[in-house]
């Protein structure tokens, strides 16, 4: 009866100490890539508050001021997808820009709705079907709207217009850290 205490015993310990194990080991990754460290503020909102209505259907409908820091050394653009996962057909897409070069750490309230900004930055299509950022308009009820950020290891070789899930595929590999903040709204 010992022995088989003292097997379970054993067994227990080396389950405890590999786990720790791919524990640390993720996060020597994690820390590695930068993936801690990226944050997405908006002069706009807060984490987790209302959108004013300014930046959805409802206003002007224009895109929100999103500045962030922190981004991994060997950082050569960043990647922007805004989606609702509450939409009543499944996520909706409203604005997916790519291309953003290394040197920039703020996109501007009010980005036009063109493909191509002056610094190279390209716009891809979103649900709406059009190009640029297409403000929250639920049907219904209160709606998260995510905006996450991609840090990438490259410049996609993508032209403008794409949408994203052709983004998302162009960044398979590529992405050293990503950033998230997310809003909700309702409309009265």
């Amino acid at each position: 009866m010992r022995k088989v205490g003292f097997i379970i015993l054993v067994v227990s310990l080396l389950f405890v100490v590999q786990c720790q194990s791919k524990s640390n080991a993720k996060k020597e990754i994690n820390k590695k890539e930068g993936v801690k460290s990226m944050v997405l503020v908006s002069s706009a909102f807060k984490a987790g508050d209302m959108i004013p209505s300014k930046y959805t259907c409802d206003g002007e409908n224009i895109s929100p001021e999103l500045s962030w820091r922190g981004a991994p050394a060997g950082t050569k653009s960043f990647a922007l997808i805004a989606d609702d996962p509450d939409a009543p057909m499944g996520t909706w897409v409203h604005w997916v820009v790519y291309n953003i070069p290394d040197t920039t750490h703020q996109l501007k309230e009010g980005i036009p709705p063109v493909q191509k900004l002056p610094d190279g930055t390209l716009q891809g299509i979103t649900d709406f079907r059009k190009i640029g950022y297409g403000g929250p308009c639920p049907p219904s009820g209160v709606h998260r709207y995510y905006f996450k950020l991609y840090a990438l290891d490259t410049m996609l070789s993508l032209p403008a217009g794409v949408t994203k899930a052709e983004l998302l595929k162009a960044m398979e590999g590529h992405i050293l850290a990503k950033a998230e903040l997310m809003g909700r709204y309702s409309r009265k």
